[in-house]
């Protein structure tokens, strides 16, 4: 956990002793976990996610125990939940309903059982513990009196919550009667009420169409529904109760946890799925299982709970002031965290773009340790309000780049400090130039500028470009710094370079001859490959498809205008601009007369397509395809005189489909677009003599 409001981490203006300060930074924390409490306890209306609520709730902890003599007496560390809503009657618990700690890491759960075994005598030593699914819901505690079901309260502050009987009553999987209790006068059993999935989503679509209030979340979809005090509403949702404990009336040959939740199937109750287990190696496995299936749950879940099996033990254990001593929350890795910005530095890119990177207090975001983070341009910044030396919520999911997805200014001291944009490249220092009413920032030093060199020919050999393989980027560098290498037409002359090449340490005979022929083999190419591979701002694969379908030839690509560029599907003025711009830049018309006097060519675009079978019709990819890449499929379509577009419109003819296709093939079956398999494709391709 990132140590933010620690001692280590206060200003470098405030002596680390400065008790004012250290209280300043507990005030600042309980004031904003009060806020988010009542938020998400009292409105159903959380304003930050559950893993930065844990990140902020951890670093007062921290605090709380750096410096115990000044923990503040309403510091909500003490507290389960919030204030009780007033218009619903208020119920005292017979028992506490309190909440659970949390366990981040497998270290932290074998800290969590060396606690539970330094509290229990040498006979029960490595207690067997039982594993339940963290439901994410609403906690409610349901009484039974002889069997038939007659109150359900919230947990509310954790010792007097909300009487919803009324709605509760409405839950479709709740047995209100149960036949084998009834000579239990008072059975309390204690859950989750959820929304699964599906039904949430359902909910959803149809408020949107209604023109209503969607829910965030399905959490917060259920604790809505139950907050309602005409009981038709929440009978209308499709809620559903999930059992966890008994903690009332449990029969006396159940001595165990895995007992009582069998006891609950029994009797007709829903309960999350759970497991025995003997150790820390089992826990860890059931975890990352679940992790694993996690998606394919019908619920969601935010981690699993862990207990001690054995209820005699738990009784032994006893509890600390707002949690038991023999359970814990196993979290997963949380996609959301928060953190300290502690700088920003600015990168350049082939195109001269600024791109501000964020440099973070180390913090674990989805299992990764993050402390890099991209802000996109400054007009984020100006979006976002980030100022350094704010604290940050950096958001991560699955492999996707981690983004600062809010600001949490009520944070904010006096040593904050504005992001500028600056007033020269940082790295050519050349002068930097924002349009008015943009948001990209950008160095205009071209090719004088190193950065952008570089960048330049990796984007040159790459894949979708001139697809040279073997020649990557930590090369490409190297060359560069070498001085073998200044531009990308140099790249062809590495061949007369070949004992250099063989004396540099990692390249042997083998590989430098791999290299070369890979080198030799790009430069029979195609046109839209060509022209992408130069790096025109503004000009992808599909801009550069398009424009050598209208031109046809490189002579008349160079010498358009930009009102001839304009006519060019999908260009605007923009790109028209940048486009005439580059072909109008002596050193980049130097570049290109190079390539092609090295040798680099392509057949003729033949741009007469009125006899080609697909001739006007335009066509998506979409999905994974056995027989070919989707780059492969693309040139034979327009081998056969179709266009082929990115993105499916009213103006697609055909969709091809292979494996795993999502949201175009929705797209399209919504429009009633034509969509062909694999199969049918190929057997196109075989009529027209394509395979």
């Amino acid at each position: 956990m990132t140590d933010l409001f620690t001692s280590a981490n206060l200003s470098a203006n405030t002596p680390a002793n400065d008790d004012k300060a250290i209280i300043a930074q507990m005030r600042q924390l309980i004031t904003a976990l009060k806020r988010h409490n009542h938020a998400y306890y009292v409105l159903d209306n959380p304003t930050i996610t559950d893993g930065e609520y844990d990140s902020l709730r951890a670093k007062l902890i921290e605090l709380e125990n750096d410096f115990p003599t000044l923990k503040q007496s309403d510091s909500p560390t003490d507290n389960v939940g919030d204030t009780p809503l007033p218009f619903f009657t208020q119920i005292t618990h017979d028992l506490p309903m309190l909440s659970l700690g949390n366990v981040f890491n497998a270290d932290d759960m074998a800290n969590f059982i060396r606690r539970v075994n330094d509290r229990l005598d040498s006979k029960n030593q490595n207690p067997e513990f039982e594993m339940e699914l963290k439901l994410d819901g609403l906690a409610v505690s349901l009484k039974y009196i002889n069997g038939v079901f007659s109150q359900a309260v919230t947990r509310g502050d954790g010792r007097v919550g909300e009487d919803i009987t009324h709605n509760v009553r409405t839950i479709r999987n709740l047995p209100l009667v149960l036949d084998d209790c009834r000579d239990i006068k008072l059975l309390e059993v204690r859950g989750e009420v959820l929304m699964p999935k599906a039904g949430f989503l359902k909910l959803n679509n149809e408020s949107q169409k209604r023109g209503e209030k969607t829910f965030a979340n399905p959490r917060n979809a259920s604790a809505g529904s139950l907050r309602q005090l005409n009981p038709a509403i929440a009978k209308a949702r499709p809620l559903a109760f999930y059992g966890y404990s008994i903690n009332q009336g449990l029969p006396d040959d159940i001595t165990t946890q895995s007992g009582a939740m069998s006891f609950l199937q029994s009797q007709g109750f829903d309960v999350s799925p759970f497991k025995v287990v003997a150790n820390l190696q089992d826990i860890d496995d059931f975890y990352q299982a679940t992790i694993a299936g996690r998606d394919d749950l019908p619920f969601e879940i935010d981690g699993m709970v862990v207990k001690v099996n054995l209820l005699a033990l738990q009784d032994d254990l006893g509890f600390l002031s707002r949690e038991p001593r023999w359970a814990t929350a196993y979290k997963f890795p949380a996609t959301t965290a928060t953190t300290r910005l502690l700088d920003v530095e600015w990168q350049v890119g082939r195109t001269g773009q600024l791109t501000p990177v964020g440099k973070l207090d180390p913090v674990n975001v989805g299992g990764v340790t993050v402390s890099n983070v991209t802000l996109h341009n400054f007009g984020e910044i100006g979006r976002l309000g980030v100022m350094i030396g704010d604290i940050v919520s950096i958001h991560r999911a699955g492999d996707v780049i981690p983004k600062v997805s809010g600001v949490m200014s009520d944070l904010r001291d006096d040593n904050m400090r504005a992001i500028h944009l600056p007033t020269a490249c940082p790295v050519c220092d050349s002068p930097v130039v924002l349009p008015d009413g943009e948001a990209l920032a950008r160095c205009t030093g071209g090719l004088v500028c190193t950065a952008q060199a570089q960048e330049a020919l990796i984007h040159f050999v790459s894949r979708k470009a001139m697809d040279i393989d073997g020649l990557g980027s930590q090369w490409l560098i190297k060359f560069f710094d070498m001085g073998l290498i200044k531009t990308v037409a140099d790249i062809y002359r590495l061949a007369d370079k070949v004992e250099v090449l063989q004396n540099l340490e990692g390249l042997g005979e083998k590989s430098v001859a791999n290299m070369l022929s890979a080198i030799n083999k790009s430069k029979a190419t195609t046109l839209p490959r060509f022209i992408f591979a130069l790096g025109i701002r503004g000009v992808g694969e599909s801009t550069a498809l398009n424009l050598a379908e209208h031109f046809g030839e490189l002579d008349k690509l160079q010498s358009a205008s930009v009102d001839e560029l304009l006519k060019v599907m999908d260009i605007g003025e923009i790109t028209a601009k940048n486009i005439h711009e580059f072909f109008r830049a002596e050193h980049n018309m130097a570049v290109v007369d190079d390539l092609v006097a090295l040798g680099v060519h392509w057949q003729a675009v033949i741009k007469d397509t009125g006899n080609a079978p697909l001739d006007g019709q335009t066509w998506v990819v979409t999905g994974t395809l056995g027989a070919m890449g989707r780059d492969e499929a693309k040139a034979h379509l327009q081998a056969l005189g179709a266009k082929v577009s990115g993105s499916v419109s009213a103006k697609t003819s055909v969709l091809l489909a292979g494996e795993r296709a999502g949201s175009k093939l929705d797209k399209a079956n919504e429009l009633g677009v034509r969509v062909v398999g694999e199969d049918e494709f190929m057997a196109l391709l075989a009529e027209h003599g394509q395979v």
